[in-house]
């Protein structure tokens, strides 16, 4: 699996990823870094979330971790076969692994993310085995998702 692999950016990509991209700016207000996710199926939004590490303590509150919960707990499957998941940044390995086992069938980002991500940047999630095909969408959006983050940053230094 590689990055774009079978699939183009459409127009319900970008209306999606707006939605994610809200939720990464409430998690800007917030104090939290901007991340943002939507998990969707068939074009509607099951589940948005944003980053919580802060609010919650819990390391692990991240934007996609928490659309997966919610989702989950919504169609009341772990297993989210036929489902979307947006993030605003190039997921992390934590988030990557659980995308994975959650079958999300595509996951479309906007900027990889050099340090921590968990998809191409640091580790192919492709190269790992999966036990079913994801495609992968980079790019989406990516100078939005990327200006919020380099502003929030900006402004804590």
């Amino acid at each position: 699996m590689t990055p774009n692999q079978g699939s183009e950016t459409h127009d319900l990509d970008l209306t999606l990823m707006r939605a994610a991209l809200a939720e990464a700016a409430a998690a800007a207000r917030a104090g939290e870094v901007p991340i943002g996710a939507v998990v969707a199926r068939d074009g509607a939004i099951l589940a948005a979330a944003r980053n919580r590490v802060l609010e919650t303590g819990d390391p692990t509150a991240h934007a996609e971790i928490l659309a997966l919960r919610a989702a989950a707990d919504r169609i009341g499957n772990y297993r989210l076969t036929g489902c979307d998941l947006y993030a605003t940044v190039e997921p992390c390995l934590m988030c990557a692994g659980a995308i994975a086992h959650a079958r999300i069938r595509r996951l479309v980002y906007g900027p990889p993310e050099p340090k921590f991500g968990g998809v191409e940047s640091k580790v192919a999630l492709g190269g790992l085995g999966l036990p079913h095909h994801l495609t992968v969408v980079s790019g989406v959006l990516a100078d939005e998702g990327r200006e919020l983050l380099q502003t929030f940053f900006r402004e804590r230094r």
